[in-house]
């Protein structure tokens, strides 16, 4: 019989059960060729956004030169597309989309020319009253090109009856509420912004003759940057070159709110967010998992890359040995073939492959950052039994998410949440392991409690700034009565 072939997306929910990231920000001022910089500062922050690229450029005589496009970084730039992008200031975006969808238009940074001068804007977060500002500016007569909140700030700046730059982007970020850690461009003036409870990272360094803006600090060790601090919550600066200004504030929030979810999974390890090292974090979860979820078993394995260092700490508390007992795929694209008859464990069997050899006859300690639909790691266990394991313990190091988040991360809504409606009992049954702990949300808290506090509204429901598009109806809320 003929076997037929499908192209397929492996965008999430297929192949991944993980929330995303909506994208991360780098900005580069007082440095010829900004745009080089700007990309290797991309590549650091990839695992951001792997839907959309750009960048913005802006020469010695203000004009402002824009590249962008779909895909990963290296598809969306190259030699001759970086030689265009001449001058001294540069923003750059990688985007995967939570708000407004994605496509081509949605790209950023943001580009137009107004009153005063070429303005970009690239942005990292949600806000949580976009559809209302939207509402309302249309009704005013402005006009979008696009659908995501970020172009809501670029009519804010351009339609504000202020006289100076610095008064009129002061006078877009009153309006604004939720999370947004952004950089802005007018001209070769370059603005940073972090929203009053600091939800999303950002970072602020130095190079020679000028500054960086980043979402992490990886970013500034691929450039060899020097590390100067976070960017505080509700600070704004404005940075020309190698001077650095302060200007008015945001009102100052009863608490800052940053988003544990960036140390439990989406930064890198070998990045450090609020004075963290994140490696050294998720090592915590995993020790304080160890203490709370102990287990006889023979080996510790990490659901790669995430769950890594996590595992690490278990089996370090524990006194299990840690193995390598699950490989990732890593070259698997946004697009492949599919058999028509493959299996319904297909999407997870391209991404991960057991060791037999560390799973035969063992009793395994499986840990993962985070357990959201359930469905790759239902078939994570399968392919575990398959390869002979013995027993299958599985170890959440974080709490279960049971509430959507509408702070700058993708994830599904309450009902198709497994920990918002399965009981642990139930998910272990359905998952069809031998037991399942999950770490303590706080226990989580508490091994970062130097750093906090934080926003933990995916686990708790305790949502930390207000959420008026889901409460005019504009977006779907799902948040319960916790809302």
């Amino acid at each position: 019989m003929r076997r037929t072939l499908d192209i397929v997306d492996t965008r999430p929910p297929d192949l991944d059960d993980k929330p995303r990231e909506e994208c991360g920000v780098v900005a580069i001022t007082g440095v010829e060729g900004a745009a080089e910089l700007a990309f290797l500062g991309l590549y650091a922050l990839q695992h951001r956004g792997q839907e959309a690229g750009g960048m913005v450029a802006v020469d010695d005589d203000g004009v402002a030169r824009v590249h962008k496009g779909l895909g990963l970084v290296a598809d969306v730039f190259d030699a001759e597309s970086l030689k265009r992008l001449e001058g001294s200031t540069a923003l750059g975006h990688v985007r995967y989309s939570t708000a407004g969808g994605g496509g081509a238009r949605n790209a950023q940074p943001i580009v137009v020319r107004y009153a005063e001068g070429d303005l970009a804007v690239a942005h990292n977060g949600n806000l949580t009253n976009a559809h209302d500002l939207r509402n309302w500016l249309v009704r005013e007569g402005s006009i979008f090109q696009g659908t995501n909140d970020s172009e809501v700030v670029v009519h804010l700046v351009a339609r504000s009856r202020h006289e100076t730059v610095d008064l009129q982007i002061d006078d877009a970020l009153t309006h604004l509420e939720g999370a947004f850690s952004m950089v802005i461009s007018v001209g070769q003036t370059l603005y940073a912004v972090r929203d009053r409870r600091g939800f999303r990272p950002l970072v602020l360094g130095r190079v020679e003759g000028g500054h960086v803006v980043a979402s992490e600090t990886c970013a500034l060790d691929i450039l060899g940057a020097e590390y100067i601090r976070d960017i505080e919550p509700g600070e704004v600066l404005k940075i020309e070159g190698d001077k650095v200004e302060n200007l008015r504030p945001l009102p100052p929030a009863k608490k800052a709110s940053p988003c544990i979810f960036e140390l439990v999974y989406f930064a890198r390890p070998d990045s450090r967010l609020w004075g963290v090292s994140v490696d050294r974090a998720r090592r915590a979860f995993g020790r304080q998992l160890a203490r709370e979820h102990h287990v006889e078993a023979d080996c510790v394995i990490a659901v790669p890359d995430s769950a890594n260092s996590a595992a690490l700490g278990y089996a370090e508390e524990s006194g299990i040995p840690y193995e390598l007992g699950l490989l990732r795929n890593h070259y698997v694209g946004r697009t492949f073939i599919k058999p028509s008859q493959a299996d319904r464990d297909f999407g997870a069997r391209i991404k991960y492959n057991p060791v037999r050899e560390v799973m035969e006859g063992q009793r395994v300690v499986v840990v993962d950052d985070s357990l959201v639909r359930g469905t790759t790691s239902r078939s994570l266990v399968k392919f575990m039994k398959e390869a002979g394991a013995k027993e299958v313990h599985f170890r959440i190091a974080s709490p279960p998410v049971k509430s959507p988040c509408f702070y700058g991360i993708d994830m599904p809504s309450r009902s198709e949440l497994i920990g918002s409606t399965r009981s642990v009992e139930e998910i272990a049954e359905e998952l069809g392991v031998d037991s399942l702990g999950y770490l303590s949300l706080e226990g989580m808290q508490g091994a970062v409690e130097d750093a906090g506090p934080f926003c933990n509204a995916c686990f708790s429901g305790d949502y930390p700034a207000p959420l008026i598009d889901v409460e005019k109806g504009y977006v779907p809320g799902n948040v319960g009565p916790s809302c």
